[in-house]
Formats: structure tokens, C-alpha cells, sequence
């Protein structure tokens, strides 16, 4: 089991800030917690150490948010989410952290500026079978990578303008199963060692301390309000990952 103080110094936060994300306020800033735990030990270790808490975490969401999701499109997203699970798989040990990084905040930063520009951004967005699987899809890569699947979900949910309860329960339902699905291709990469699974334990009791968090204030925020955070947050977040992306360049 880790012991290293600066470990915890980094992982407590990052994990409280994912149970807020999951509990429904400021959906997308979760992907912070990895970057922040990766600071005291190695990317895809951290990844791993996340992983059982993000499953457990998920539990408390469904229960939190049960029956309020999307439930019309939501297998769509799931057999996308499901195959950029597969694609993450088979290039976890090719695809270069620091690019993947820029990537995702460059997206992320673009799509929020997009959102604000448009003259429609009142206008919820019709669904869309292909932008739906599509999004899903590079949610499911990038979750398996370094959890980070929050902004190209919110690329399709966010223009839905969905009610907010609904957004987030269709977020929670849509992980649980992608984290859930992920624990396997983390076992056959063998990321699952006694030393990871022991540190995971020792953290898992703050899981539920987040997402409560996060579901208190989430029910306190009015509608308009809590999709203007979620823009702000993302582009907070957009902005963290293009820095540490450009600052990991070799």
C-alpha cells in the first residue's frame, strides 16, 4: 500500500472533487482527479487506484438518481461507450499522454466557445443517432485512458439542454456501466496489483462524502445557473488539461 504523505495530499482532493462531479454539480471536472493523483505516482497507476472508487462512487449515483435519466437513447450511447472502451483497451499502451491531453483540452476549450457564440445556445439541440454514438464512443476511449470521459459526453448531452436532474442521471448511469465494463480491461493490462487494490481501500470511505456533496448542491443551483457553471468548469478543466499536455511534451 502507498504510504508516500504527498500521495494523500493529492488524492484526497481529487477524489472528493469526482464525488461532487458525480453527485451532479459541475459535471466534468472528475477528470481533474486523475491529472492531480498523477502528480505523486505514474499515469496509468493512478488510472488504476481510481478505478474500484469510481465503481463504488457510481452505486451511490444510481441510487441518488434513480429512474432520472434518458432512457430513450441511453443504450445507444452505452453500445458507443462500450466500443470506445474496446479501441481505449488496445491503445492504452500506445497512445502518447501528453497528445491525448492536449487533445481532449483543446476540444473542450473550442466546444465551449462554440456554445457561447451561437446565437441558437437557448435552443435544445435535436437528438442525433450519429453525434450521440459518435461522442459516446470517444467518451468510452478517453474514460479508459485516464477517466477522462466527462467533455465528450457533455459535447452531446450539454446542447440537449436536458433538465438538469436527467443530465446528471443520465452521466451516473452512463459511467457506472462504462467504469463497471473498464475493470476488465484493466485486469488484462494487469493494473489491478495488491499494492493498487490496498490504496483504493484505504481511500473508498470518501466516496460516498463526495457525491452527497455534490448532490447537495446540485439541488440548490437553479437550472440556467448550473449549465453556465457546467461551460465555466469545463473550460477550467479544458484548460488544465492543455496545460499539463503541453508541459508533458518530450
Amino acid at each position: 500500500m502507498i504510504t508516500d504523505p504527498a500521495f494523500y495530499f493529492v488524492a484526497i482532493p481529487a477524489i472528493i472533487l469526482i464525488g461532487i462531479s458525480k453527485g451532479g454539480f459541475g459535471s466534468g471536472v472528475g477528470i481533474l482527479a486523475t491529472p492531480m493523483v498523477a502528480l505523486a505516482v505514474p499515469m496509468t497507476q493512478a488510472a488504476a487506484i481510481l478505478l474500484p472508487i469510481l465503481c463504488l462512487m457510481d452505486v451511490v449515483g444510481l441510487v441518488a438518481y434513480r429512474g432520472r435519466w434518458m432512457r430513450d437513447h441511453i443504450m445507444l450511447l452505452l453500445g458507443g461507450g462500450i466500443c470506445g472502451i474496446a479501441l481505449g483497451a488496445l491503445a492504452f499502451s500506445y497512445v502518447d499522454d501528453a497528445m491525448l491531453r492536449i487533445g481532449i483540452g483543446a476540444f473542450a476549450i473550442l466546444f465551449v466557445v462554440h456554445r457561447l457564440a451561437s446565437s441558437k445556445q437557448a435552443e435544445a439541440a435535436p437528438h442525433s443517432p450519429a453525434k450521440g454514438l459518435f461522442w459516446s464512443m470517444v467518451s468510452g476511449f478517453t474514460s479508459t485512458l485516464i477517466h477522462a470521459g466527462g467533455p465528450p459526453l457533455n459535447v452531446y448531452l450539454l446542447p440537449r439542454r436536458l433538465e438538469k436532474a436527467v443530465f446528471v442521471g443520465t452521466t451516473v448511469v452512463f459511467f457506472a456501466v462504462v467504469n463497471a465494463v473498464k475493470l476488465l480491461p484493466y485486469t488484462w493490462l494487469g493494473l489491478f496489483d495488491s499494492a493498487n487494490l490496498k490504496t483504493s481501500a484505504v481511500l473508498a470511505p470518501l466516496a460516498p462524502v463526495g457525491i452527497l456533496l455534490g448532490v447537495w448542491m446540485m439541488k440548490r443551483i437553479p437550472q440556467e445557473a448550473f449549465y453556465r457553471i457546467c461551460y465555466v468548469i469545463l473550460l477550467v478543466v479544458g484548460s488544465k488539461l492543455l496545460w499539463d499536455g503541453f508541459a508533458g511534451l518530450k
